[in-house]
């Protein structure tokens, strides 16, 4: 195919730069019909640079995670709608580990109003969200820190949480493919993300609907390794019976149905 020009291109970049862009947007930002926008994505999607989601589209990923701010102004109320639901399942008195993710972020954002918590996390941006909580302990995970994000991570953290066998793990991923692999992009934090799976009696996965929609490299695990997958949707027959097959609690907490490349609204 040729290279993208024009208007094409600069839609590119947005999506770069914000993770998603929206059809109405473009349209509006470029003065053209919303069909005319909907045909300049679907040629973009048509050479993997970006995905279709309902509305718009988002960026492809493979070997390399997007921007801290980009991920988080993804799917931004169905995000929260997730953190809200999984902070609902950990009772009060509970000790937890939280993991690195956006989502993961919005569950310990509903936490402050719950009591007698442990909360175990090598996220700093968790850290930050529920320290200043007279009825929330805070222990962070030493190691380096992942300027790009807050992560720490590395074989220290992984170290430091294999010293402890919590009630409940909250964990992320980056991408999950329909076979029900979770996927990462940094083996770094992966290997943190295995200790946490490896020493929580129950495990509780947030992830929006876009995560299948995406690649990363790096294996953390298997939905069969999870009890609880908190979503907006998920989005086919064959994960569902993924899940079914490996007794996976789904909730879902709604949300608008994702498109596949090359379709309309």
């Amino acid at each position: 195919m040729d290279k993208l020009t024009g208007r094409k291109n600069e839609i590119l970049e947005i999506a770069r730069k914000l993770g998603r862009v929206s059809v109405d947007d473009l349209a509006e930002h470029f003065k053209v019909t919303t069909q005319t926008i909907r045909k300049d994505i679907n040629d973009i999607c048509a050479r993997r640079l970006l995905t279709r989601i309902h509305g718009g589209a988002v960026v492809s990923s493979g070997i390399q995670n997007l921007t801290y701010d980009a991920r988080r102004s993804i799917n931004r109320e169905e995000k929260s709608a997730i953190g809200r639901a999984a902070a609902q399942l950990i009772p009060n008195g509970a000790s937890l580990f939280i993991n690195i993710g956006t989502t993961t972020e919005e569950v310990a954002g509903f936490l402050t109003d719950h009591e007698g918590l442990l909360v175990i996390t090598n996220n700093l941006n968790v850290a930050m969200a529920l320290y200043p909580h007279p009825m929330i302990d805070v222990i962070v995970a030493g190691g380096p820190v992942r300027r790009a994000d807050g992560a720490i991570v590395g074989q220290s953290p992984g170290d430091f949480i294999q010293q402890f066998k919590v009630d409940y793990a909250i964990i992320g991923a980056s991408a999950i493919d329909e076979e029900g692999s979770l996927l990462d992009f940094d083996i770094r934090e992966v290997r943190v993300s295995r200790a946490i799976i490896d020493n929580a009696r129950q495990i509780i996965l947030v992830a929006d609907q876009m995560k299948f929609q995406r690649t990363a490299p790096v294996r953390i695990g298997h939905l069969k390794d999870v009890d609880i997958f908190v979503t907006d949707r998920l989005p086919s027959a064959k994960v569902s019976e993924v899940c079914a097959l490996n007794n996976v609690e789904v909730v879902e907490v709604g949300g608008p149905e994702s498109e596949a490349p090359g379709t309309g609204e």
